[in-house]
């Protein structure tokens, strides 16, 4: 049997905005993606950073323990 994260309801994500580097046109993104396609420009927007369920999942201290999501969330 497969346990299931308790985070991976998908109404836990959320969008965000996200500044095109080509263009500036701010388009939005969701935490659970990695890039977008501008709407205005068609360049791919990329995130800085890898999306962690550390930055959306509210069960995410819970799962991955106290020390190693305090770690990812830099020390918060």
């Amino acid at each position: 049997m497969i346990n299931k994260c308790p985070g991976q309801d998908d109404r836990n994500i959320k969008a965000e905005p996200i500044r095109c580097p080509d263009c500036g046109y701010t388009a939005e993104i969701f935490t659970d993606e990695i890039k977008v396609k501008c709407p205005k420009c068609k360049g791919f927007i990329c995130r800085s950073r890898l999306p962690s369920c550390v930055d959306w999942c509210k069960a995410a201290r819970e799962c991955i323990g106290e020390e190693k999501w305090k770690q990812l969330k830099g020390g918060k």
